[in-house]
């Protein structure tokens, strides 16, 4: 059992939180939330130990592990892939090149009866209780299955990391945690760039064999599967749910509504008692009432209303000019590098109006069709766009190219022309971005703001084919169901590359899927397409344990 006790964090004189207590057990699953800013982030990095509060106290047993995944990783680049996952073991191999030393140390020195001597047999014996309690493990066993559940090939574990994406060591990094076998593991957005049959495979590990987790997630499919507890952050407090997400929504808007009810009960008996005061103050046979209802309104604790996140983006795509009837066709589209292929003989047609999905574990292609279907790069076979087919594309590292020493307002302007120039505070004010936030330089924006700004420069000019490539990473869940609703009623194409399974549903009539160095076609709705892909990837998740 861990305990966070009276934890309060202060910068620069205001309160983030104060006075913050609460028990993790041993298997509980807790979805932290709460609004960006409302201290999430900084929550976990204090239990994780990585950073201090102003007051308060982490309380944990002596041989607890605790592992700790943060949003944004720092990682060094001087192994590979195996080598680096290897290091969850690190602690053993410590143990074990230890009481080696101590053992040489032993047979060399001839003072046998002196203090120095005893406590190194004494250092021996206790190192040995723990390494020898330690169960028997296959560890490169368990290494590999760790890194194949999380994506990786076999023929990935030699190459070094520096070959790999962000997203890529991030699930380096969540190997080295799960195989640690942690009594608490922290994930901060753990599912940012991970495929939908890693998250499938992430979900099983966390219900069926993790111990206590703590997850800060934007994917709601994700929280609502592997969590029975949910702690909110606002207003400097915690409320504490014995609920999955979905749930405390509801759980959420009853408190609320009975917050309002005696909010309006209290408000009407302060006026009440002020109105009783001022009618009979100097009335000497009320003075007693009088002064006793004074120093009641000055005890009272007035009620708090939960505030309620009210920034909220608003998204319409401009109306679709009409294309011809088949705005991409590919035919025989195979596309290699040296001897690697990643698809070969690939066909696919798509027509005016339908919206379709690209998915697939990472490294299958997905990204690959995309920039073959925008002309990047060199492919064999045909690739042709229809006529008056337009198209807008929003790269999946879309928001890392946006120039840091840029202000939000000068990035819009520079690619805003005409008519267009004259609206860009309104459209900014759409997305979140108003009053001084429009002159913040786009180095110091959040992953959000960055994805929010870099959705404003795809809007600017009306196209009838857009292909989203993870535009959902680093956007909130409120964002993400605007922007869901805004592709809805998009009247033109879609092509959409997402691993958010909530953000999928109900979104395309028609799945490519990307396997096996094929694009394989599925007529059937993305909800059919999850629903069959689950359970056959955790018959896969069975068959290797």
């Amino acid at each position: 059992m861990i305990s966070v006790d009276g934890i309060a964090v202060e910068f620069s004189g205001e309160s983030l939180f104060s006075n913050v207590s609460f028990v993790i057990n041993e298997n509980d699953k807790i979805a932290l939330m709460g609004k960006n800013g409302a201290g999430k982030s900084t929550m976990m990095k204090i239990i994780a130990g990585v950073q201090k509060a102003t007051r308060g106290h982490i309380r944990y047993p002596k041989e607890a592990v605790i592992a700790y995944l943060p949003q944004h990783l720092l990682t060094d680049d001087n192994c590979t892939v195996f080598e680096e996952a290897s290091k969850a073991f690190s602690h053993i191999t410590s143990m074990q090149q230890e009481m080696d030393l101590l053992n040489k140390e032993l047979e060399t020195r001839t003072d046998y009866e002196s203090k120095e001597y005893m406590d190194i047999i004494q250092k021996v014996t206790d190192l040995g209780e723990k390494f020898y309690a330690i169960e028997d493990v296959n560890y490169d066993a368990e290494i590999e299955k760790a890194l194949q559940g999380l994506g990786f090939k076999r023929e990935d574990f030699t190459r070094a990391t520096s070959e790999f994406s962000g997203g890529w060591r991030m699930r380096i990094e969540l190997a080295k945690i799960l195989l640690q076998k942690p009594d608490l593991i922290l994930l901060d957005e753990p599912t940012n760039h991970v495929d939908i049959e890693s998250v499938i495979w992430l979900e099983d590990f966390l219900i069926n064999k993790a111990k206590a987790v703590i997850v800060i997630s934007h994917d709601k499919a994700f929280i609502d599967n592997i969590t029975n507890r949910t702690i909110e952050v606002t207003m400097g407090k915690i409320y504490d749910y014995k609920a999955n997400y979905s749930h405390y929504l509801q759980l959420r808007e009853d408190r609320r509504v009975h917050q309002i009810k005696a909010y309006q009960e209290q408000q009407k008996f302060i006026a009440d008692t002020r109105d009783f005061i001022d009618r009979f103050k100097g009335t000497y046979s009320k003075t007693n009432q009088v002064n006793s209802r004074e120093r009641m309104l000055e005890k009272l604790q007035i009620i708090e209303i939960d505030e309620i996140d009210t920034s909220a983006l608003k998204l319409r795509f401009p109306p679709a000019m009409r294309s011809g009837d088949y705005p991409v066709i590919a035919k025989e589209l195979s596309k290699s590098y040296e001897d690697h292929i990643v698809f070969k003989n690939a066909n696919l047609s798509i027509s005016r109006g339908e919206k379709v999905s690209f998915v697939g574990r990472n490294g299958e292609g997905k990204s690959t069709m995309i920039k073959a279907i925008m002309g990047e790069i060199d492919f064999e076979g045909e690739c042709t766009l229809g006529h008056n087919a337009k198209i807008g594309y929003f790269a999946q590292n879309q928001a890392s190219l946006l120039d840091p020493n840029l202000t939000v307002f000068q990035t819009v302007d520079e690619v805003a022309k005409g008519d267009v120039r004259t609206q860009i505070k309104n459209i900014l004010g759409q997305f979140m971005f108003s009053g001084d936030h429009i002159d913040k330089k786009v180095a110091v924006l959040s992953g959000g703001e960055k994805t929010r700004l870099a959705m404003v420069k795809l809007l600017l000019e009306p196209v009838n084919v857009l292909i989203l490539d993870e535009p959902t990473n680093h956007l909130d869940i409120k964002s993400k169901d605007v922007l869901k609703e805004a592709l809805l009623a998009f009247d033109g194409t879609l092509i959409l590359v997402s691993h958010d399974r909530d953000f999928l549903q109900g979104l395309s009539q028609k799945v490519f899927e990307f396997k096996n160095k094929r694009v394989i076609e599925h007529f059937e709705t993305i909800d059919d397409f999850l629903i069959r892909n689950r359970i056959e990837n955790l018959k896969q998740i069975d068959l290797k344990e």
